[in-house]
């Protein structure tokens, strides 16, 4: 696992850190597959961004656990370990998904409200999430770092351009904080929950007026096929940032939990080139010498750039 984060136990408040030492505390035995890696993280919370955290709360099976799926084996240990490495990296090389779904791991992840309204587009979790309904949302708001406020792209509706500076930056961060601190405030005047005169309004409504970068929390959970296809899509690099810092600390703790699938997910999904059939076409006929132009490859102008910028080789004349 990346040396760049470890657990942070001030990321919880002092009640669930009691609870979290005591569950640390126990101890028992099991015949089930555990992973000694994943033991000794269990339970302990990741930091992410200025308050946010990933903790795994649960898993179940390892890397073993796949392997005796696709043989339908009744035990472990038939096989040589090459051997398993081997048929791991043939399912994944070959796409297939059903011995993945064998596995699975469930989260506590507490993120910004806008980062939890892009990540619940993946919906082959169970998720439960705080209720503001029932509860009172924590005064905690996602400030983003200087370098990380950018304008909007001129070439990528949904991404980032230049970074702001000097006074640009200064007066975004104001803004950001001080429209936070204020709606919060309304927020607890609504409820009554401050000092000045008590409105009582119910939470359910109250709550409308928070604004998205206010930190919300749930329990994620997802079998290991569908972790997979999250981390492809946030993990990489196109990624918007504040997801992908979240998918990154988790891709650190897929390596804990079954560090031979994740080698495989590596190679052939994260570090992998999927062509089209006009792609691959493209591809044999330079690789035979033949001049191919965008003109005559059956690829749009975009495509044709994508295709030479993922196999980092210039553009044909």
């Amino acid at each position: 696992m990346s040396d760049a984060v470890q657990p942070d136990p001030s990321r919880l408040d002092p009640t669930m850190q009691a609870e979290i030492e005591a569950l640390r505390a126990q101890t028992g035995e099991t015949r089930r597959a555990t992973v000694a890696a994943m033991e000794d993280i269990l339970h302990r919370p990741f930091p992410v961004l200025d308050h946010g955290f990933v903790r795994v709360v649960d898993y179940m099976g390892d890397d073993g656990a796949v392997v005796q799926a696709a043989r339908v084996s009744y035990g472990r240990g038939t096989k040589q370990v090459r051997e398993d490495r081997g048929l791991i990296r043939y399912l994944m090389r070959h796409r297939h998904t059903t011995p993945f779904e064998m596995c699975e791991i469930k989260f506590h992840v507490k993120l910004p409200i806008f980062v939890a309204r892009q990540w619940i587009r993946h919906r082959t979790a169970n998720v439960n999430e705080y209720s503001a309904r029932y509860s009172v949302m924590d005064r905690e708001f996602y400030i983003p770092a200087p370098e990380h406020l950018a304008a909007q792209s001129s070439d990528n509706r949904q991404g980032r351009g230049t970074v702001l500076e000097g006074a640009e930056a200064a007066e975004v961060l104001d803004i950001l904080r001080g429209d936070a601190v204020r709606c919060h405030a309304n927020y607890e005047h609504m409820l009554g929950t401050d000092d000045d005169a008590r409105l009582g309004l119910a939470r359910e409504l109250a709550r409308m007026n928070l604004t998205l970068n206010t930190y919300t929390q749930w329990y994620w959970k997802t079998d290991l096929h569908n972790l997979m296809h999250f981390l492809s899509l946030r993990a990489d690099s196109h990624a918007q940032f504040e997801i992908r810092v979240y998918a990154e600390v988790m891709l650190d703790l897929m390596a804990r939990w079954v560090p031979v699938i994740h080698e495989a997910f590596r190679d052939y999904r994260m570090g992998g080139l999927h062509l089209s059939r006009p792609a691959l076409s493209v591809v044999r006929r330079a690789l035979a010498g033949e001049a191919v132009t965008q003109a005559d490859s059956g690829l749009s102008p975009r495509e044709w750039r994508e295709l030479w910028a993922a196999l980092d080789l210039p553009m044909p004349e």
